[in-house]
């Protein structure tokens, strides 16, 4: 038996988004991966009292990371927004936030657009988990 790959996922959504459409919005993303162990969810620094995000996290477990702008702006993204970036300061959150909470150097999911049953959007990314390296 294979053991689960170990993921981050970055998350992007709008304000009062439903914890419903986080949840389909996840579900999406990991439908086309094998078995996966999920290590952290990630967003922008913005949505660290988001109720969703911080339901998702207490029913899985899951801690939950936020980086400011400037940190998700520094990161190299597949598919960045400029429409994002005029709102929040960066052009990548879900991607971006995947790659910093995961410390890997490329994306197992990008971007994935989801609308929920709450009509609210939510960008989901995944990153396979790349502990850092201990120092020598």
């Amino acid at each position: 038996m294979t053991r689960p790959t170990a993921v981050a996922i970055g998350i992007g959504c709008q304000r009062g988004t439903a914890l419903e459409t986080l949840e389909g919005a996840i579900a999406e993303a990991l439908r086309g991966l094998d078995a996966v162990e999920v290590r952290c969810i990630a967003s922008h620094v913005r949505k660290a009292d988001e109720p969703a995000l911080l339901a998702l996290s207490e029913r899985h477990g899951w801690p939950f990371l936020t980086y400011p702008a400037e940190r998700l702006d520094a990161v190299g993204v597949p598919n960045p927004s400029t429409r994002v970036a005029e709102e929040v300061g960066t052009a990548s959150v879900c991607e971006a936030a995947a790659l910093l909470a995961s410390n890997a150097p490329q994306l197992l999911v990008e971007k994935l657009r989801h609308i929920g049953p709450d009509g609210k959007g939510a960008t989901i990314a995944v990153a396979r988990w790349e502990p850092a390296e201990a120092p020598a």
